[in-house]
């Protein structure tokens, strides 16, 4: 079973911009767990990698979501759904040396499904962090994480996700994730 591994992850934030959250209802949900999940990585030292889509025309990320990234964190634009079309994205990607990425994001049945079977077919593990991937439609969303999944991406919760980071109530930033999770 693939667990997420705190040295091995990284975090891939797809999308989460104001101009396409207007047509996704219940959208604020799935930001909010992106947020709990980049604020928790952040305090883990787990690199962060956002993407954006065609930022010029559509508008950068979400402020609550760039107000909780790390300073430096970097943005990447792309024309591409999928996020290997920003040779950027790809490059910071593989300076990490970590072979597992951890997906949030939107939409489910575009960009986060085209980015996951890019990195599976590139050897990546992959985690869909099933409350912070959202799309338009219920059915497209359901039908983009079954087939994420059937191409061998494994869904968890962000919740799940961070304890497996941290592995052990013993970890040095336990109380201060802790402190993440009451607060959301």
């Amino acid at each position: 079973m693939l667990q997420a591994r705190c040295e091995d992850s990284v975090l891939a934030v797809i999308d989460f911009q104001p101009s396409f959250m207007k047509a996704i209802p219940g959208v604020e949900a799935a930001l909010a767990r992106a947020i709990f999940l980049v604020r928790a990585a952040a305090l883990l030292e787990v690199p962060i990698l956002v993407t954006e889509q065609y930022a010029t025309r559509m508008g950068g990320s979400h402020p609550d979501l760039l107000a909780a990234l790390p300073a430096g964190t970097k943005t990447f634009d792309k024309m591409a759904f999928s996020a290997f079309g920003s040779e950027e994205f790809l490059a910071e990607l593989e300076a990490t040396n970590r072979p597992q990425v951890v997906l949030v994001g939107m939409e489910t049945h575009i960009c986060v499904n085209q980015t996951a079977h890019d990195l599976i077919e590139s050897g990546y593990e992959v985690l869909l962090a099933a409350d912070a991937i959202t799309g338009r439609g219920q059915d497209a969303h359901d039908s983009a994480m079954r087939r994420m999944v059937q191409a061998g991406a494994v869904e968890a919760h962000t919740e799940s996700i961070v304890y497996e980071w941290m592995e052990t109530a013993e970890h040095p930033q336990f109380k201060a994730v802790l402190g993440l999770v009451k607060e959301n």
